[in-house]
């Protein structure tokens, strides 16, 4: 009998995204054949900690627990992982043979947990250190877009010290204006904004949850969403 694959599922996280991380681990979890694929849940808290995470009714939790078994991988390890906990009878887990990172934003998709998989020497779902860390970061993103010829929507950077008017803005780049945190993703701290009311509510809106944040104009095409990857030899 093939033995099954062992995937340590990592969700939570550190970003303001955390309650997201949950809903789409749960949903990961609920797509991976139990006949195929052994789970090892690991629950990062907010704070950064990794715990292993005991399965609630055979689902991933609706919360990070409080505490638990601490874990991490073994740099060099292969996937082997290394427990810390005060019960002598937590045991560490067999070595896991890939990471799947269900994190939403800063230290899960932004090439950090990455860049942590590739020293332990185990495999992981997602883009690379590199490519992960660009399309984190939405003003970078774009100016590699732009750069390489690709038509994108207008947009510009902004900082708090450097926040211009709805008036200017809109005058930029038309109206109405989105904003997004420039290094989250799109479920916290987006906005529309078709007047300067509007505009100040997204405004504090995205700067509770970062230092910069990017506008663009509106687009009138769908969004869409596009995987790719690569064998080993990079085709």
């Amino acid at each position: 009998m093939e033995r099954k694959l062992r995937v340590a599922l990592l969700f939570g996280g550190r970003s303001a995204e955390h309650d997201v991380s949950l809903m789409s681990a749960a949903n990961v979890f609920r797509a991976l054949d139990p006949a195929r694929y052994e789970v090892v849940p690991i629950a990062v808290a907010r704070g950064g900690a990794w715990m292993l995470c005991p399965l609630v009714d055979g689902q991933i939790p609706a919360a990070v627990p409080h505490d638990g078994p601490l874990v991490t991988l073994l740099p060099g390890g292969g996937g082997r992982l290394v427990v810390v906990s005060g019960d002598a009878a937590v045991e560490p887990p067999a070595p896991v043979d890939v990471i799947f990172p269900v994190l939403h934003g800063p230290f899960g998709e932004d090439g950090s947990v990455q860049g942590l998989a590739e020293l332990a020497g185990v495999p992981f779902v997602g883009s690379s250190v590199f490519a992960s860390a660009a399309a984190m970061d939405k003003d970078a993103a774009k100016r590699l877009l732009r750069d390489a010829g690709l038509p994108i929507a207008r947009f510009r950077t902004v900082t708090p010290a450097d926040a211009p008017s709805f008036a200017e803005l809109a005058a930029e780049l038309g109206r109405p204006l989105f904003v997004k945190p420039a290094r989250l993703g799109s479920s916290v701290g987006v906005g529309k904004a078709d007047s300067a009311e509007e505009f100040d509510a997204a405004l504090r809106a995205a700067f509770r949850t970062t230092a910069r944040w990017w506008w663009k104009n509106a687009c009138a095409d769908a969004r869409s969403n596009a995987a790719c990857s690569k064998t080993r030899m990079g085709r």
